[in-house]
């Protein structure tokens, strides 16, 4: 190896193992997701708006304004101290049953894709469970934070146990609302939330052998899920391909269409009614169709930055409360990024859960920006309290 190359390489090692970087990591592919989906919104949702309101632009204007909130309610997360959070914490569980059971009011819930865990406000459908995600993360890392001042392994372990009341408070009403997609996400969440924290492996055995066992039991229960579960495994047959295998079959087929540059910005065909949710569940499809294996890899790249980046300032954080916080959205953002694209892929059945940061949802758009707020706010902290502590040496 020439010394040139030694040289660039050391360099590089120093550039990534500054203290700063993981902040302008996170801060830096957020934005770079935010301004892919915001540009793929446009291009996806253009025939579906067209036809639904007479405009091309109407989607694109509404997540537009989504993402102005987003910033607003991310940078006041930003600047929240942590004395705040923790004070919000110990209340977040209550706050995210509250609003889980805002779809049940008569007037303002309605009923989308047979799922009834949105509401309509002011002409805006929301998702009140996108929030009770932050929620449960909040209270969670609020009680683990407790936990650690235990110096008895066995009431440790007890208290870890207790946490599991909290989920069923908060998975319960999602699943009355036939929102499995979510209900799964938050159970990985908090499966990751109670691995981090330390768990004993018999109990995570435990708690994922049961979790398995209710979700299979609501994949059973639903002829449409189990059609779902089977038409993944070859949405080409003759049996699946007009009805559960449609949107995975012609996901597949926009990808592949795409080849390595894509058919360019705004060229998609699958778009045109063959996958009916190109904006939101399957954006991911648009975005290798028109911007081919390059353009899926650029996302998937920026996703890798970001949840790196998220787990760097968790490890890094002396704060127990920060740390588990910040892990906890790390795990949620990695999950729902997983879950999405690999339903795009067929690699899973489709459960429809948006992609952070790209997919056309409001709830989610803000929920992902408040969170990442959070923690661009405990990095700069980490930071704040390292200069300090270097002034006083």
């Amino acid at each position: 190896m020439s010394e040139s190359t030694i040289s660039k390489t050391k360099t590089y090692v120093r550039l990534f193992s500054r203290p700063e970087m993981p902040y302008y990591l996170v801060l830096g592919s957020t934005a770079a997701l935010c301004g892919i989906g915001i540009t793929m919104v446009l291009s996806a949702s253009a025939v579906t708006s067209l036809t639904d309101n007479g405009s091309a632009y109407s989607i694109f204007f509404k997540q537009l304004l989504f993402l102005f909130i987003g910033t607003l309610l991310g940078i006041w997360s930003f600047r929240q101290p942590a004395k705040r959070w923790i004070s919000i914490a110990p209340k977040a569980l209550l706050i995210s049953i509250l609003i889980l059971l805002l779809p049940l009011i008569p007037g303002i819930s309605r009923e989308i894709n047979g799922n009834r865990n949105w509401i309509s406000v002011a002409g805006f459908t929301l998702q009140p469970s996108e929030f009770a995600k932050f929620g449960l993360i909040l209270w969670c890392a609020f009680q683990l934070r407790n936990i650690d001042t235990f110096k008895s392994k066995w009431q440790a372990n007890r208290r870890l146990i207790a946490l599991l009341p909290g989920f069923v408070l908060i998975a319960g009403p999602i699943l009355f609302e036939k929102d499995l997609g979510t209900a799964l996400i938050v159970a990985v969440i908090f499966s990751a939330i109670l691995f981090v924290a330390g768990l004993p492996l018999r109990f995570m055995f435990l708690v994922t052998t049961v979790l398995a066992a209710i979700g299979s039991a609501f994949v059973f229960s639903s002829q449409y899920r189990l059609h779902r579960f089977s038409a993944f495994l070859n949405p080409f047959a003759d049996e699946y391909y007009k009805l559960a295998g449609w949107q995975p079959a012609h996901s597949l087929m926009g990808m592949a269409s795409g080849g390595l540059f894509g058919v360019g910005l705004g060229a998609s065909r699958q778009k045109w009614a063959n996958l009916a949710e190109a904006h939101t569940d399957f954006i991911f499809a648009v975005i290798g169709e028109e911007l081919g294996l390059l353009g899926t890899m650029m996302v998937l790249f920026l996703f890798a930055a970001l949840i790196y980046g998220i787990f760097r300032i968790s490890l890094r954080t002396t704060d127990t409360f920060s740390r588990y916080a910040t892990a906890g959205i790390g795990c949620w953002i990695f999950t729902q990024a997983v879950i999405n694209i690999a339903c795009a892929t067929s690699l899973i059945p489709v459960i429809g859960v948006t992609l952070p940061f790209i997919s056309y949802g409001g709830s989610s758009m803000v929920a992902d920006l408040i969170a990442v707020g959070f923690v661009l706010g405990v990095a700069r902290r980490n930071q704040v309290t390292k200069l300090v502590e270097r002034a006083d040496v």
